[in-house]
């Protein structure tokens, strides 16, 4: 009887191009653009440049783009490099089922390996199918409790991005299995570095992406990697959760795309805050009520997110994108929760930090019973006149419910990359994107 391993990767070295519908190879091209516009818009965020300086003076042969500068290097300090790079504004890619963002972790492997191959564009979305099935199936299959302690994106994620790199280099299904097996030996990242606000959390999908693509190589040259890494006594499931699931890993493998229910984000913070966000927006209807006025604003969320977000002090920009009243403070005030908002003077706002002593968050056992499938939340604003302003979200802006179009992809791809890209240069990206089956080598995407 197959592993979960060898099933996963008897898919991944036999699903190909073909395979996909013409919606899906548009889905597919539409996160390629969206992950490819967060890359560029982390580039010079302090904990990315800090890896790129560790990468360029690691030298390397010029097999891959560094992104943040355009400059090459090994295709490993590539994955590391544009992985970092990819998560830090957090506006890359979500699926919530999976609770994994797939994009920063698996497309940085991927793309690297392409480069270095001289893959085409066919290829790259060919592997990016594969490498998003099986991190997406892996995370699953780890169950929620996974996520109390280990940071999905850095663990689940490198199992993707070995597949995915694995699919660019050829493997045969035993080099797959084996590439996941010292995929899941390699795979970590703790959520420790929230609490205090350390740099952590950029190396993980950095380290996924990396650790995949150097598993996928070692498994060209015949490197051996454990077989039942996923379902073994001293596996991955049994190290990492307390409710994993093995039968979902492989459920309905080859005939459901589980990649189709991704998210593309509509505002620059963590997935769980963009519930609450938009039930504040609708609340409100775009009227934004005066401060003053307000007595309470009144949370209902699901369990996972009090516990990941409950206990975040916007004690700089990039915590402010987990502290849940910052965000709902923000909508109310502005109307939108984009980049512009996670800024020193923003935090310093006296609007918003009045706004956020009245922000009182709870636990709903309604909405905690749709988690992970949907992650809805319910706000009450509650007004000094008696009045309440109440809406609720399970679809924000951006879910497969609720999608981004791609003219929207598009303008955030443009607004993500003003004063990075020339403009003209830009609009070449997005239309090469658009046209990505039929580029002969990846690597033009740069030059």
């Amino acid at each position: 009887m197959k592993t979960i391993s060898e099933k996963l990767a008897d898919f991944s070295s036999r699903f190909d191009y073909e395979s996909l519908t013409r919606d899906q190879i548009a889905k597919l091209k539409l996160y390629f653009l969206d992950w490819l516009g967060s890359a560029y818009a982390g580039a010079s965020q302090k904990p990315v440049q800090m890896v790129l300086a560790v990468a360029k003076k690691q030298g390397g042969a010029p097999q891959a783009t560094l992104i943040p500068d355009g400059s090459r290097s090994s295709g490993l300090m590539a994955a590391l490099v544009n992985g970092a790079s990819s998560h830090v504004v957090e506006m890359d890619d979500l699926h919530k089922e999976s609770v994994l963002h797939p994009a920063a972790a698996i497309i940085p492997a991927i793309l690297a390996a392409a480069e270095s191959e001289g893959s085409s564009g066919r290829e790259l979305i060919q592997a990016m199918a594969v490498g998003y099935e099986v991190g997406i199936r892996v995370a699953v299959g780890a169950g929620v409790s996974h996520y109390n302690f280990w940071h999905t994106t850095g663990t689940c994620g490198t199992f993707g991005a070995a597949a995915g790199a694995g699919r660019i280099l050829g493997l045969s299904p035993q080099q797959m299995t084996w590439a996941l097996g010292s995929a899941g030996t390699q795979a970590s990242g703790l959520w420790a570095f929230l609490v205090e606000n350390a740099m952590s959390k950029q190396l993980h999908p950095g380290k996924a992406a990396m650790n995949g693509l150097l598993a996928a190589l070692l498994a060209r040259e015949g490197f051996t990697g454990a077989v039942s890494i996923l379902e073994s006594e001293k596996g991955f499931f049994r190290a990492t959760s307390r409710d994993f699931d093995e039968k979902r890993c492989v459920d309905g493998l080859g005939k459901e795309l589980w990649f189709e229910r991704n998210s593309l984000k509509y505002h620059a913070s963590c997935g769980h805050t963009h519930s609450a966000i938009d039930a504040t927006i609708e609340a409100t209807k775009g009227k934004r009520p005066d401060p003053e006025r307000i007595s309470t604003i009144r949370v209902k969320i699901y369990r996972a997110a009090l516990d990941l977000l409950g206990n975040v002090e916007p004690k700089s920009p990039y915590l402010a994108k987990f502290c849940l009243p910052f965000c709902v403070a923000t909508a109310l005030l502005y109307g939108r929760v984009g980049l512009g908002a996670f800024t020193p003077e923003r935090l310093a706002d006296k609007k918003i930090q009045d706004l956020m002593r009245k922000v009182e968050m709870e636990e709903d056992p309604e909405l905690t019973a749709l988690y992970p499938r949907k992650w809805p939340a319910e706000v009450e604003i509650h007004l000094r006149d008696g009045g309440i302003l109440r809406s609720r979200c399970w679809d924000p802006k951006g879910d497969p419910e609720n999608p981004l179009t791609e003219e929207e992809v598009r303008e955030k791809f443009m607004e993500l990359t003003e004063g990075i890209l020339p403009e003209s240069r830009a609009a070449r990206i997005c239309e090469m994107v658009m046209e990505l089956e039929r580029v002969d080598r990846v690597s033009r995407l740069f030059h």
